[in-house]
């Protein structure tokens, strides 16, 4: 039986770090309403609906948001996961969610192992935070950390294994050995053997021959990956604009007056065209992912913007993503969702002002039909 799983964002409350770097109570919530559009019939700023600009530090909001998730066919969330050497961010709302067993709602975790830069202000090079995977006794802190999420009756598994998501395998220095000490420490705590998923974004550029021998049980493709972009041309101001930025120190790009209207403008019914013209692979697992819509002008000075203007495609992706999964063991058959609550990329189930419940509506009728598929 499929299971949706929506990959979930737990950053819109006041953090210390966050007012170290970007001021004082920050959150998203002020790159989101920031956001201008850049052509005609662009949709930004993207503003919150139904559940407006929540702060997770409130049950409430947690609440309200799984009893919608849960009414438009949402099986659970995938909360992204903060760990650099000990150091947790971003953790108040999984960890009250943890401890106060509410809301009452399947999750599972993905651990977001990059280092966090100053990308959202053009500062790609800039390193505020960095992961470090020299130290392996590290990783007996890190799982002792996990494991009550792991042994919590909520969490996601597969066959009675606890679900856990890495998203970046190619930073890892030794990732078999990596991988192996990880599952041997769970094992320590009490837990269950893990079902590992790799996820495979535009940024692994192994093969899933080679993610599978170093250890996973399975595979995440995420989207969207620019390996999956239509080869279509960017326009000359697009590639004066990434030439120099990859070319020219941070401090010269920054100086320069650039052309920051320009923007990578992606065909969503294109992706969705080329996804789901092709067959899905059975003789191991790999786990889709499908988006509603994705735009990060909110974030970037040259913003990919990959727009949907025909909710039906969502609707046709997420119906190829149920079939191809139907071959699998019923305990396998998991889809996820980017995103539900990725507001600062455009990439979001919750209601918004201009498309309000579409996309939820649309997730809710294809799950609820899937057995005539």
């Amino acid at each position: 039986m499929q299971k949706l799983i929506a990959l979930y964002l737990p950053q819109f409350h006041p953090v210390k770090r966050n007012n170290e770097w970007w001021g004082e109570g920050f959150t998203e919530w002020r790159n989101v309403v920031k956001a201008k559009p850049r052509f005609s019939g662009h949709h930004q700023p993207q503003l919150p609906a139904d559940l407006g600009y929540y702060d997770l530090r409130l049950a409430e909001t947690r609440e309200k948001q799984a009893a919608m998730a849960k009414q438009y066919g949402i099986h659970g969330f995938c909360y992204y996961h903060y760990w650099f050497n000990g150091e947790l961010l971003l953790e108040q709302p999984v960890e009250e969610m943890l401890a106060t067993e509410t809301p009452d709602f399947p999750f599972c975790m993905c651990w977001a192992n990059e280092n966090w830069t100053r990308a959202w202000d053009g500062m790609e090079r800039e390193v505020l935070i960095k992961q470090d995977y020299a130290d392996l006794n590290d990783i007996t802190a890190h799982v002792k950390y996990l494991a009550p999420y792991f042994l919590d009756s909520r969490y996601i598994c597969v066959n009675g294994r606890p679900v856990f998501l890495i998203y970046r395998v190619d930073n890892i220095p030794e990732p078999k050995e990596y991988i192996n000490l990880f599952r041997r420490h769970a094992a320590d705590h009490g837990v269950p053997e893990l079902h590992l998923v790799a996820v495979k974004n535009g940024f692994v550029e192994l093969t899933d021959d080679q993610i599978l021998s170093l250890g996973f049980d399975a595979i995440m493709d995420f989207q969207p990956n620019r390996n999956d972009f239509p080869k279509n041309k960017k326009t000359s101001s697009q590639v004066l604009v990434d030439s120099a930025r990859k070319l020219l120190p941070n401090t010269v790009f920054q100086s320069l007056k650039v052309n920051v209207s320009a923007v990578n403008k992606i065909d969503y019914k294109q992706i969705v065209a080329e996804k789901t013209a092709h067959k899905w692979p059975t003789d191991y697992v790999k786990y889709p992912t499908v988006f509603p819509s994705w735009d990060n002008t909110a974030r970037r000075k040259t913003p990919t913007v990959i727009q949907n203007n025909d909710p039906d495609d969502f609707r046709k992706w997420l119906m190829y993503a149920v079939k191809s999964t139907a071959a699998y063991d019923s305990e396998q058959q998991l889809i996820f969702i980017n995103a539900w609550n990725e507001w600062a990329e455009g990439c979001h189930l919750e209601p918004d002002e201009a498309m309000g419940k579409t996309f939820l509506e649309i997730t809710r009728s294809v799950m609820s039909s899937k057995s005539k598929l």
